[in-house]
C-alpha cells in the first residue's frame, strides 16, 4: 500500500508519533461537474492537483483549508482532481513539502494527467522553483490563487487597479527566483488564454528588474489615490449631512449583496461564486422608524486573504473601518462558519475596524443544517438570524440596526421659512422628527438633531 492508497485517519491534533506521508482529502475532485460556467468565461481549464501542509490545528481544520482552496481553483476555472496533505511541524524552506514528498507528489500528478500543483500557502520564490522542478509541471500558491479571482472579476477601473498593484508587489520579490518560468507564472491579460495565476498587469520578462516595477506600482499607487478622492468627498459629504453609515462585511459568498438587495430594494448583482463582489455599491435607505442611513456592499474576506490583497484595496475597505456600524454577515450553512468569523474578524483589525459595533448576521438559515445554527447561536448569542432569499428574519435585523445607528440628542423647537425647506429635509434625512405642523409662515418642527444641524436651525429657534 502506497502513501497515495491511504485515507484520512480522525485524529483532532498532531501527534508526534504520527506518520507524516501524504494523506489524500476525499471530495475533492470537480473532474465530473458541469463546467458550462468556467467555459462561459473563455478561460483555459487547468487540470490541478491540490497539496497543503498540516502545522498547527486539528484535522478537520486541514481538511476544510484545503476544501476552501478546491472551491477558489474552481472559482479560477480549474479542474480540481485531486489533494493532498502532509504532517510537518513547519513547511519545508526548500520544497514546502519536502524532497521526497515531492517525488511523491510528482507521481500523482503524472498518474492524474495534471498540468498544475496549487499549494495551500504562501510559498517563497526558491521554494515555487524547487517544486515546479520536482513535480514537473507550474505550481501555484495560495495567494497567487486568489490574486487570480480578482484579476478575472476585477470589472472597474479602480478595482482592476488595486488587483494589478497587489499583484505587482506579489511579483517582486520573485523577479529573479523564478527566473525562465516568470511569463508564464504572471504574464498575460485579460480574461483570455494563459491560464490561471497568469492574468494580471501584463506580462513582465525576467529583464524587467525590480526598479521599473517599483516605478510602475508607484504610478499605480499614485492613479489609485486619484480615484479615491472622489469616493472620499462623497463619504465627507455623508459626515457633514451625519448620515449614519452601516457596512457590509462577511466572509466571501457569505450572501451579502443578497442582504443588501433585500434591505435596500436594490438589484445589485448576485452570483453564487467567490469574490463576486469586488466594487463597494453603497445605497441610502430608512428605518423602519423613518430614520436614513446608507448601506455599503464591500468585497468579501477570505482565511489567509494576501496582505498584498489588503494594502491594494484599503481603499475601498475603508468603508468598513469608517462605518458607524458592522453588519458582519456569515453564511449560516457553511461547515466551518466560527473559522469563517474570525478570519473576519482579523483583516477588520487589520483596516482599523476593530473598534466599529458590530452585529453578527447569520445569513441562509433556510438552508442551514439541523443543530447548526443553534451551535452557531451558542458561540454568537447576540447574533440575528435570517435568510436573504425568503426574507425571514429581516424585520428583526432592521430592529436592531435601528437601536444601534447613533442618534441626535439635541432637542430643536424651529419654524422653518417655506423658502429654507432644504433645512427641513436635513431634519428628515438626519434627524429624529417628534411633530410637525404647517402654517402660514413655514413648518414647525420639534425634532432631535445633531450639534451641527441644531446651531444652523438656532435663528429659527421657537422661544
Amino acid at each position: 500500500m502506497t502513501v497515495f492508497d491511504r485515507t484520512i485517519g480522525t485524529a483532532d491534533a498532531i501527534d508526534a508519533n504520527e506518520d507524516t506521508g501524504l494523506r489524500h482529502v476525499a471530495g475533492l475532485s470537480t473532474e465530473l461537474a458541469d463546467v458550462r460556467e468556467v467555459e462561459q468565461r473563455q478561460v483555459r481549464l487547468e487540470r490541478v492537483v491540490l497539496a497543503g501542509v498540516w502545522t498547527s490545528g486539528t484535522l478537520a481544520e486541514a481538511e476544510s483549508s484545503l476544501a476552501e482552496l478546491a472551491a477558489l481553483a474552481e472559482t479560477a476555472g480549474a479542474l480540481v482532481l485531486d489533494g493532498v496533505i502532509q504532517r510537518r511541524d513547519k513547511p519545508d524552506p526548500a520544497t514546502y513539502i519536502g524532497s521526497g514528498k515531492a517525488e511523491q507528489l510528482r507521481e500523482l500528478v503524472v498518474n492524474a494527467g495534471a498540468d498544475t500543483v496549487v499549494c495551500d500557502g504562501e510559498l517563497s520564490p526558491a521554494q515555487l522553483v524547487r517544486l515546479e522542478e520536482a513535480v514537473g509541471v507550474k505550481v501555484v500558491d495560495r495567494t497567487a490563487l486568489i490574486l487570480d479571482i480578482f484579476a478575472q472579476r476585477a470589472t472597474s477601473k479602480e478595482g482592476k487597479a488595486q488587483v494589478a498593484l497587489a499583484q505587482m508587489q506579489y511579483m517582486l520579490p520573485r523577479l529573479r527566483g523564478w527566473g525562465q518560468s516568470l511569463s508564464r507564472q504572471m504574464g498575460g491579460g485579460g480574461s483570455g488564454g494563459g491560464g490561471m495565476a497568469t492574468r494580471g498587469p501584463g506580462e513582465t520578462k525576467i529583464e524587467t528588474d525590480r526598479r521599473r516595477l517599483r516605478d510602475k506600482m508607484a504610478k499605480m499607487r499614485r492613479e489609485i489615490d486619484d480615484m479615491k478622492s472622489g469616493r472620499d468627498l462623497k463619504r465627507q459629504e455623508r459626515k457633514r449631512n451625519r448620515v449614519p453609515s452601516v457596512a457590509l462585511a462577511g466572509y466571501t459568498n457569505a450572501g451579502k449583496s443578497s442582504l443588501l438587495n433585500r434591505l435596500t430594494g436594490a438589484e445589485v448583482l448576485v452570483q453564487n461564486a467567490l469574490f463576486a463582489t469586488l466594487d463597494p455599491t453603497v445605497r441610502r435607505t430608512q428605518t423602519p422608524g423613518g430614520m436614513t442611513y446608507t448601506l455599503a456592499d464591500t468585497v468579501g474576506f477570505v482565511r489567509h486573504l494576501p496582505h498584498h490583497l489588503v494594502d491594494a484595496f484599503r481603499s475601498t475597505l475603508e468603508e468598513v473601518a469608517e462605518a458607524d456600524l458592522i453588519l458582519h454577515v456569515v453564511d449560516g450553512a457553511h461547515p466551518d462558519p466560527l473559522s469563517q468569523i474570525e478570519a473576519v474578524r482579523t483583516v477588520i483589525g487589520e483596516i482599523g475596524g476593530a473598534g466599529v459595533p458590530e452585529i453578527v448576521v447569520i445569513n441562509k438559515a433556510d438552508a442551514a443544517p439541523e443543530g447548526a445554527l443553534a451551535r452557531l447561536l451558542e458561540a454568537e448569542p447576540a447574533a440575528v438570524t435570517v435568510s436573504a432569499r425568503t426574507g425571514e428574519g429581516i424585520d428583526a435585523l432592521l430592529a436592531r440596526v435601528e437601536e444601534a445607528l447613533p442618534r441626535p440628542d439635541i432637542d430643536v423647537d424651529v419654524l422653518v421659512p417655506y423658502t429654507d425647506g432644504h433645512l427641513l429635509s436635513r431634519i428628515h434625512d438626519s434627524g429624529e422628527v417628534l411633530m410637525e405642523a404647517h402654517g402660514e409662515d413655514g413648518t414647525r418642527v420639534r425634532a432631535k438633531v445633531d450639534a451641527q444641524l441644531a446651531a444652523e436651525l438656532r435663528p429659527y429657534a421657537i422661544g
